[in-house]
């Protein structure tokens, strides 16, 4: 049964000590993302770069159970429009339904100005482990898991999986999670350095909220300049990276944040970020 409540139900957006708060509530679907679900998240992420009202987001999923399975399987697609001479299937449909949905949500949350922090909860499988995976920094409670699903359905990693676990574990283990598909407690994903922290499973949205209030009242202009450094740095070579090093540089020195860094170690007292 499809659920009806207004979308800004199904994923909540709150704001509290310049955090914004994104809550993946969907317990009929085990915090799966339908389509519209996936986009106001999307759009949620990019508003964050220009609005200016946090400083930092932290992405969960209501209940403690799940943080969130992955795409709504259930969800109706294609196009009740399509002319009745045209099959189903066309050839470019699926790479483009990919194209515009789930590549859109990884490049906004990726490309976000605003360090984001993964409070994992409960079960993040398939993109819902890729959507806690490219957030900057990850805490999951000790009874959560991570289920790389797609082996189990017969079906291909997507939500840029193939892109982000290599990165971050490299191949072999990659190969392991994707084609044995088991669970992986957050222990082991700790181990593995999937995930930052581990904390019992009543604490994790206390430990992500210290964690983004801390972001949110640090430099934020040397923050987003950091993370498009370090994403950068995954696929450039030493002269780019140089390149793109000195342009941050540049820009930073230009910011209030930097002025006041300067002077407050010269002054030797606490600096005073406002995030300009």
């Amino acid at each position: 049964m499809a659920d009806e409540r207004p979308i800004e139900e199904q994923v909540r957006l709150d704001y509290r000590d310049q955090v914004a708060w994104i809550t993946i509530d969907r317990p009929e679907a085990a915090n799966a993302l339908n389509p519209p679900c996936r986009d106001r998240v999307r759009d949620i992420l990019n508003g964050l770069n220009t609005s200016h009202r946090a400083r930092a987001a932290v992405i969960t999923g209501a209940g403690d159970r799940f943080f969130c399975t992955g795409a709504d399987l259930r969800h109706p697609y294609g196009d009740p429009d399509r002319s009745a001479d045209v099959p189903d299937r066309v050839v470019g449909d699926a790479r483009r339904m990919m194209l515009d949905g789930q590549h859109s949500l990884f490049a906004a949350l990726l490309d976000c100005d605003v360090p984001t922090v993964a409070a994992v909860n409960g079960t993040a499988a398939g993109m819902g482990a890729h959507l806690a995976l490219a957030c900057d920094l990850v805490i999951a409670g000790d009874g959560a898991k991570f289920v790389e699903v797609f082996a189990r359905r017969g079906l291909v990693p997507d939500a840029l999986g193939a892109w982000l676990l290599p990165r971050i574990i490299g191949v072999r283990r990659t190969m392991e999670l994707f084609l044995l598909a088991e669970d992986l407690p957050a222990d082991r994903a700790r181990d593995y350095g999937l995930v930052n922290r581990v904390v019992p499973h009543g604490e994790v949205l206390a430990a992500a909220a210290e964690w983004a209030e801390r972001l949110a009242s640090g430099p934020s202009r040397s923050f987003a300049l950091t993370k498009w450094l370090v994403n950068r740095s995954l696929d450039a070579d030493r002269a780019t990276m140089a390149h793109d090093e000195a342009v941050a540089v540049e820009l930073n020195t230009a910011t209030q944040d930097a002025a006041e860094g300067v002077a407050a170690f010269q002054e030797r007292r606490p600096p005073e970020w406002k995030g300009y």
